[in-house]
């Protein structure tokens, strides 16, 4: 008789139950290699200073795709979805809403060693696309419409653009 892991075991019971389940955020846990990650996490080096984490890159049911037109460009199109969503207290330079200083997203390019959007837009995706766990639900914050969470999935799938012209320079 085959042994069904713990994990299915509980989803089963969940199922039979009738309940439903919340997905946890596996999203910068340290890791070693890929299996460290529960599906569809990978072990990736993405956060500055952090060494391998789990990210959640490209799932299934996500689809990459940039058929919509032109890939948005920080400058023009996610910089102020980010700014009026995410920035205010939270992943910008004041970070007290959320205590998160390794990053902020009023940055494209890291800085002194704090990641920018261009090396969260992975993170950006699958949290405000994907999972929809930014901004947190619940809180009355600010939250991007549906367009804008395409075009954030358009961006971060297309390869996080800065402008359509020169090189990034930490900011528009």
């Amino acid at each position: 008789m085959k042994r069904l892991p713990l994990s299915l075991l509980g989803l089963c019971a969940a199922v039979a139950a009738g309940c439903t389940l919340e997905s946890p955020d596996f999203s910068g846990k340290s890791c070693e290699s890929a299996a460290d990650c529960p599906q569809p996490y990978t072990c990736v080096a993405a956060r500055p200073g952090a060494g391998r984490t789990c990210e959640f890159l490209n799932g299934p049911g996500v689809s990459g795709s940039t058929d919509g037109g032109p890939v948005p460009t920080w400058c023009k199109d996610i910089q102020p979805i980010l700014a009026a969503n995410c920035v205010s207290s939270c992943h910008g330079a004041d970070t007290s809403g959320s205590g998160r200083t390794d990053f902020r997203l009023d940055l494209y390019e890291a800085d002194g060693g704090i990641a920018g959007a261009r090396l969260m837009a992975p993170r950006i995706d699958s949290r405000v696309v994907t999972f929809r766990t930014m901004p947190p639900p619940g809180r009355g914050l600010p939250e991007p419409t549906e367009a804008e969470r395409l075009l954030i999935d358009r961006w971060a799938s297309g390869g996080a653009p800065f402008c359509d012209s020169a090189a990034p320079d930490g900011g528009p």
